[in-house]
């Protein structure tokens, strides 16, 4: 696949995953957008990272890895976020017994 090809994929799944954080009302679908947002960072973080390492510095493998090491930070973020984020989502079904974001808006507790 060249380089061109991994950037289309990664901004079809980012629009995807914008779409759905701004369409959907189900907090879950919401996360599950964001996350897919997140997975098209990272594919374009670890495309230019394999395309665009300049070639005197491929025997240096920290200029080669620099892709995949910010690749592991989003993802260890995006853990960080869904755990955090379905914390609120199991308090505020606990409370409202509803996980639609248009009831989140006014916070009645």
């Amino acid at each position: 696949m060249s380089f061109e090809s991994f950037l289309i994929v990664a901004a079809i799944l980012f629009c995807i995953g914008l779409y759905g954080a701004l369409a959907r009302r189900n907090v879950l679908a919401v996360l599950m957008s964001i996350e897919l947002m997140f997975n098209a960072v990272n594919i374009t973080l670890v495309a230019m990272a394999k395309y665009l390492a300049p070639a005197g510095l491929q025997d240096d493998i920290s200029t080669v890895l620099t892709g995949q090491v910010f690749a592991v930070f989003i993802i260890t973020v995006a853990a960080a976020e869904i755990a955090l984020g379905l914390g609120i989502v199991f308090a505020m079904y606990r409370t409202d017994e509803t996980v639609d974001l248009s009831e989140a808006i006014q916070m009645r507790h």
